[in-house]
């Protein structure tokens, strides 16, 4: 059989979420795990991959898969049980993270670690095995994650967890979805008593105190993240600002049952009470470019040059990509590309420095900058360190496309000299060489193994799989 024997319908053009790449593929949705049985059944007599896609927002190629299946996961998002006593809830792999916390919240809980969208799926966030402000301090999502069933594409459904499986459990938890597809989630939630943070801002004014500051708050926040600016430079280089936040205790907030509502976590749709958020990103558009940056990063610094305390809700403090609909769009019909390192605390600022001279020097600065702070995991392919992490938006164009492409290679290069890490959901430059330095041979063969044992017929690929792992 060829794929000419497949439903023209099903042929559709994906992008990732940044719309700075695209593919072609057979696009299927099941609602049962006797459904996504048929689709590897379908990619194997038409000799074709599969590869697995939840909300599509990763920023690379993870779920596209030019000229083969893509396998839509959306639609299995039942919350199959909660239990608001434990804290423990099971869940289909196309349930959000939006779905999650609504759910849970009124009971007094919160997802213990979630990424800066409210959008993502939980079987994106195992398979990428996603961090967030608090890294340093609760790990990954993969940390909180109890038990899990997977269906392989032999056929074979298995259920594991840290103790059982466990090395099935911590390849597949960071594994792109190349060894299998989750079906079921069962993971551990984190109580709280109220829907507020209380949360601190202020300016770091160069790369030394930026680095030191997010340091030293670790340790006596919950949650730190860093906004950098990255077209500022000489002596403003790095500068920045910084956000930290704490939870409230039992009995500090005199009204939990309100701020724990959906309703009052919910994110206005509109600016000022009346003006749309829907067109904002049009009026961002005629700012991206490097002036324009410039402009509005400068006046986002001196703007927030007051230290300032304030209390703020979880879903307004977490997820500030949701802030504006659209925001991406922003960029162009290039679109954009995010760059994000992870490297040790001892090798970081001069790394840094390096990072961020070489893209003004370039004429290639980012964007928006995003720091944190991290530590290590024990899962196979992990991209966490003793250190901190770096995310860069690229604006993608005709005319720079290759020039940033190049660039991004020359980046890797001061990473990897820095003894740093990359992030699978992320990069888009990645090539099999640097993923094979910084991951190890070892590591690498133990991935190939498992593949193998798990996917004999190679059926899950991906465009990400094909470019990283595929000469390996």
């Amino acid at each position: 059989m060829t794929t000419l024997s497949l439903p023209f319908e099903h042929l559709t053009t994906l992008e990732n979420f940044g719309h700075s790449l695209k593919a072609q593929s057979y696009l299927y949705k099941p609602t049962n795990v006797a459904q996504m049985m048929e689709v590897f059944k379908t990619a194997k007599q038409n000799g074709l991959t599969v590869t697995l896609r939840g909300a599509g927002r990763s920023y690379n190629d993870a779920a596209l898969n030019g000229g083969g299946i893509v396998m839509d996961i959306q639609d299995m998002n039942r919350i199959v049980s909660w239990n608001p006593e434990s804290g423990l809830v099971t869940c289909e792999p196309g349930v959000t993270l939006q779905k999650l916390w609504q759910h849970i919240l009124p009971d007094g809980w919160w997802p213990p670690v979630v990424s800066g969208t409210m959008m993502t799926t939980l079987g994106g966030c195992l398979g990428m095995n996603i961090h967030g402000k608090n890294n340093f301090k609760l790990g990954t999502i993969g940390e909180h994650v109890v038990e899990f069933k997977a269906l392989l594409p032999t056929g074979a459904e298995v259920t594991c967890s840290p103790n059982l499986n466990g090395d099935l459990f911590h390849a597949m938890i960071s594994g792109m979805g190349m060894l299998g597809v989750f079906t079921s989630i069962t993971l551990q939630m984190k109580r709280i008593h109220s829907g507020l943070l209380n949360v601190r801002a202020w300016n770091v004014p160069n790369l030394e105190t930026h680095v030191q500051e997010l340091f030293d708050n670790a340790p006596v926040n919950d949650y730190t993240v860093g906004w950098l600016d990255s077209t500022a430079g000489g002596k403003g280089l790095g500068r920045g600002q910084l956000h930290t936040a704490k939870y409230i205790h039992e009995g500090e907030d005199p009204e939990p049952k309100k701020t724990m509502q959906v309703a009052y976590q919910t994110l206005p749709s509109t600016m000022f009470g009346f003006f749309p958020k829907s067109v904002i990103h049009y009026f961002m558009a005629p700012f991206m470019i490097n002036p324009g940056v410039w402009l509005v990063n400068t006046a986002k610094y001196f703007a927030g040059m007051k230290d300032k305390t304030y209390p703020q809700s979880h879903a307004a403090f977490h997820f500030l990509l949701d802030y504006v609909p659209n925001w991406e769009l922003a960029y162009g019909r290039g679109g954009l590309i995010q760059y994000q390192s992870f490297i040790p605390k001892e090798t970081v600022v001069e790394a840094w420095r390096e990072i961020l001279t070489l893209t003004q020097k370039r004429g290639l600065p980012s964007y928006l900058g995003v720091t944190k702070r991290h530590r290590p995991d024990k899962f196979l392919l992990s991209h966490a360190v003793d250190g901190f992490s770096l995310a860069l938006d690229f604006k993608v164009t005709r005319g720079n496309r290759a020039r940033l492409a190049s660039m991004l290679q020359e980046l890797d290069q001061i990473v990897l000299e820095a003894g740093g890490r990359f992030y699978f959901a992320k990069n888009s430059e990645t090539t099999p060489e640097t993923a094979k330095r910084y991951l190890g041979k070892e590591t690498v063969e133990r991935f190939k193994t498992l593949k193998k044992r798990t996917d004999p017929n190679n059926l899950l690929e991906s465009d990400l799989y094909r470019r990283v792992f595929g000469s390996l």
